[in-house]
C-alpha cells in the first residue's frame, strides 16, 4: 500500500513539474524581444553561403576534369644472376642483391605459435587428469595463440611485418 501511494505521488509531482506551456513564460516573451548576442544567425547565413560555394566548385571541377583511372601493376623482382657461359677461360661472378632483401625461413610468429602450442598441449594434458585429450587440445590452442602474439610483436619490432 505504501509503495502504491508513493508511486502515485511521484507520478503526480513529475506530471505537474513537466508542464510544457507555462502561462508566465508567454507574457515574458512578448514583453522582451530576444536579441542574438552570439551571432548565430550570421553564422548560419555564412555557413549556407560557404556550402553553396564549395558545392559549385566541386560540380565545376567534376565537369571540367575527365574521369581518369590509374592502374598500378606490381612486377615481382627477379634475382639478377648472370648466366654462366663457358667461353674460354672467362668466368663471371653473380651479385644477388634481391636475395638479401627477401626474408627466408620461419617468422617469429610462426615459431612462437608452434612452441606455444606444444608447450600448452603438454601443460594441458598434465593439468587435466580426468580427460587428458581435452586438456591437451585446450592448452594447445591457448598456448599457440599466446606464442603467436608474442612472436608477432617480435616480428613487428624487427620490421618483418
Amino acid at each position: 500500500m505504501k509503495r502504491i501511494l508513493s508511486t502515485i505521488t511521484i507520478a503526480a509531482v513529475l506530471a505537474a513539474s513537466c508542464n510544457t506551456t507555462p502561462q508566465d513564460a508567454s507574457l515574458s516573451r512578448s514583453a522582451f524581444p530576444v536579441q542574438d548576442t552570439t551571432g548565430l544567425a550570421q553564422f548560419q547565413q555564412w555557413k549556407a553561403q560557404n556550402e553553396l560555394a564549395t558545392m559549385n566548385q566541386q560540380n565545376l571541377a567534376a565537369a571540367a576534369a575527365p574521369a581518369t583511372r590509374t592502374v598500378v601493376k606490381y612486377v615481382p623482382v627477379r634475382s639478377s644472376s648472370s648466366s654462366r657461359r663457358s667461353s674460354g677461360s672467362m668466368s663471371s661472378s653473380s651479385s644477388n642483391t634481391a636475395k638479401a632483401s627477401q626474408k627466408k625461413g620461419w617468422s617469429k610468429a610462426a615459431k612462437g605459435a608452434v612452441i606455444g602450442g606444444v608447450a600448452g598441449a603438454a601443460g594441458g594434458a598434465i593439468i587435466n587428469k580426468k580427460n587428458r585429450a581435452a586438456g591437451a587440445v585446450i592448452g594447445g590452442v591457448l598456448g599457440a595463440g599466446a606464442g603467436y602474439g608474442i612472436g608477432r610483436g617480435m616480428d613487428k619490432r624487427d620490421g618483418r611485418y
